[in-house]
Parts: C-alpha cells; structure tokens; sequence
C-alpha cells in the first residue's frame, strides 16, 4: 500500500488518470471500427514531428529563466533555415542537414539577444517570453514579404515577390527522417525510425551536457541563483547560453516537424507553436524551474497520444466527421490545463 501510495505522489495522479483515459481509448479503438496499428503508428510519428520542441524548453526551465513562451523566435530561425536551403535548390539528406545547419546560425544569434533581453526583466520572464514571441512573428509577417526569395516554388506566382503562406517540401527532404530505416508491418503501421533516433538521440546529448560542468552551473543557477553566485558562477552567462540552446533546438526541432509534415508554415503559422509544446511538458511532470527527460518523454507521448486518439475514437462513436472539432476542443482543454497548473505551481 505504501508502494502504491509513493507511486500516485511521485507519478502524479493527473498524470495517472490521463495515462489511463489514453490508455482507455487505445482499448474502445477495436471497438468502435479504429484501426489500432494505424493509431499506434500516428501517435509514434505524431512524437517524432514535436518531441523535440518540448525538449526545447527544458535547458531555460532549467536555468531558472521559465518556460519558453518566445519558443517561435526559434521557429523562425528554423523557418529561415528551411526557406533559404530551398532557395539553394539543396533537397535530399543534403538539404536538410543545411537547412538545420543554417537554421542554427540564426537560433544562436537570436537566442543570444533573447537571452539578453531576458536578463533586464528577472522574475517576469514568461511574460516578456510570450511578447518576444508573438512580436517575432508579427515583425516576420513583413519580412517574407519583403525577403528577397525567387524561387518559384516559394513565391507567390502573381506578384513574383513574398513567400507563400505554406510552401510544400515535396522534392526536397520531405519525409527524409520518417523513411529513414523506417519499420513497415503490413499497410497500417510504420514505425519513423530516424525521427525517433533524432529525437532520442538530441536527448542523449542534452542528458550529456547537464551532466558537464557548464550543464551543472546552469542547473545551479536555476535550482539557487545566490548559492551560484557565491561559487563564482556568471549568472547572465549561464542563463544567455541556456536561452540560446532553448531557441537553437526550437529551430532544430520545426525542420524536424516540417519533413513529417510535409509542408513550411509561414506568416502566423508559428504565433503558437510554444503553447503545445509548454501544455505537453507540464502535462508530464515539469514545473516552472525544474524538468527532466522524463518529463520530456511522458509529456510527448501523453499529449500526442490524446490529441490522435480522441478525434479518432469520438468520430467513430459519434459517426460523423467531427475530427477537427474535437481535436481543437482537446488541444486547448488540455493547453488550458497545463497553463492553469503552471500558474498554480508558480505561485
């Protein structure tokens, strides 16, 4: 009984009843005409496309800087990597690794002057955090517009100037991580190997780094910034180099999202791109200055599992084509959830 009792304290017992719902509704798929190797298979690709924008957030936790509400900042560096590597006429294993390669340039530029900026506002950071990012993606809302792009597969075909609002990556790296080494079992399932090993593999590195010396000063400057500070640890170095890993990896992460998905997402698409990924690690046991792999893995899997899972189960009962609907309904309850807890464990 004590066992059990340590579990439920530990694991958390939202977490347990949202394990068991996901759980659940892998059970009624059977049931209810929902292909189960599919929804297996959607759920696994589902966490390689964002596990590693939820991995995002974990060095500035970490660092005591909070949760990356400017994650977009990121995402626009990604976007630039990808859009210029196109531009480059690069496609292929080539193009991708330079459009991560170029996205990383402008995510360390970036970061640097994010963290910067995050320095001046101690204790308000999530706040200034969710301007940076909704303010980098309106000020971008003009630049591709104004960037001098000509691909024709990019730009608009009217005017011949600006970047189009979705900008496909077929012929180019699509699916370029997802077919690596890929395990297909009958029609349903595949399994994205080289998603899935990327991700793990950026785990392994970050597990590494908090595990060097710089890694450790970076968590002593979140767990106990005047214990820190008398052992002759730079502060605003550790939290600048936390930011910029945070906003380096959000760019990492988007072009890893975009070979699955298929497609670039310009102008507002980036505005939100943090709140999931903030809702998925808080739904996995983070806290505003603590978050580990764990956190990261459970969370990934817990919000992606639910945000396939539902619509799918809920059209089939329901027998009509309700999928968005429902998705957008789970999405934001569960955004909201992460959001209100975050709130409360700040507090």
């Amino acid at each position: 009984m004590k066992s059990v009792k340590r579990f439920v304290a530990d694991f958390g017992l939202p977490r347990i009843i949202i394990t068991l719902y996901l759980f659940a509704l892998f059970l009624a798929a059977p049931f209810v005409g929902v292909s189960l190797p599919a929804s297996i298979s959607d759920t696994l690709i589902r966490i390689g496309m964002n596990g590693i924008m939820v991995l995002a957030l974990v060095p500035m936790i970490q660092s005591g800087c909070g949760l990356n509400f400017g994650l977009s900042l990121g995402v626009i560096a990604g976007l630039l990597g990808a859009t210029i590597s196109i531009e480059m006429g690069l496609i292929g294993a080539w193009g991708f690794v330079m459009a991560i390669v170029i996205s990383q340039g402008f995510g360390a530029v970036f970061g640097y002057g994010y963290g910067k900026l995050l320095n001046r506002v101690k204790g308000g950071e999530m706040m200034i955090a969710t301007y940076v990012g909704f303010s980098s993606v309106m000020i971008m809302c003009i630049a591709w517009l104004i960037l001098p792009f000509k691909d024709p597969t990019m730009i608009w075909g009217y005017g011949g100037t600006g970047l189009r609002t979705t900008i496909s990556v077929e012929g180019f790296w699509r699916h370029i991580l997802d077919d690596f080494l890929a395990i297909q079992i009958g029609d349903s399932f595949k399994f994205p190997t080289g998603a899935i090993l990327i991700f793990v593999a950026l785990s392994v590195l970050i597990w590494a780094f908090f595990h060097l010396k710089i890694g450790t000063a970076i968590t002593a400057v979140g767990s106990n910034p005047t214990y820190a500070r008398a052992s002759g640890i730079n502060i605003d170095r550790m939290r600048i180099v936390s930011v910029m890993m945070s906003t380096m990896l959000g760019a990492f992460g988007i072009i890893v999202f975009q070979q699955s998905f298929g497609f670039i997402q310009l102008y507002e698409g980036p505005l939100y791109m943090a709140f999931p990924a903030v809702a998925a690690i808080l739904i996995g046991g983070a806290g505003v200055n603590k978050a580990t792999l764990t956190h990261v893995f459970i969370g990934a899997a817990l919000y992606q599992g639910i945000l396939t899972m539902t619509p799918s189960i809920f059209n089939a009962v329901l027998k009509v084509d309700m999928s968005d609907v429902i998705r957008i309904i789970v999405s934001n309850g569960m955004i909201l959830y992460a959001l209100t807890r975050k709130t409360k464990v700040a507090k």
